[in-house]
């Protein structure tokens, strides 16, 4: 997209009041900044419902519990059978 500097905007608006005139050009312009802000409402309205239905659950971090929760791990199987114990051929 071209960069528009100040130059080329002041030639842009003697064009539009050519054109619509002084007494059309006011409510041109508040009309185009009420179209503006409203789009901007429903977009941000729009992304933050996006926001809330794409969210994962969130879990708790590691070191958020309470000071009396400890958590038990399931002992692991063993990798050798125990003493005594004979694997019948």
């Amino acid at each position: 997209m071209p960069n528009i500097g100040f130059p080329e905007m002041i030639v842009l608006l003697v064009i539009a009041l050519m054109v619509f005139g002084p007494k059309k050009l006011p409510e041109m312009g508040r009309t185009v900044g009420k179209s503006l802000r409203e789009f901007r409402r429903a977009s941000a309205e729009f992304r933050s419902g996006l926001r809330l239905e794409d969210e994962p659950p969130r879990v708790p971090s590691p070191g958020s519990g309470t000071a009396g929760e400890t958590e038990t791990e399931t002992p692991a199987e063993p990798t050798e059978p125990p003493p005594g114990d004979t694997p019948k051929t």
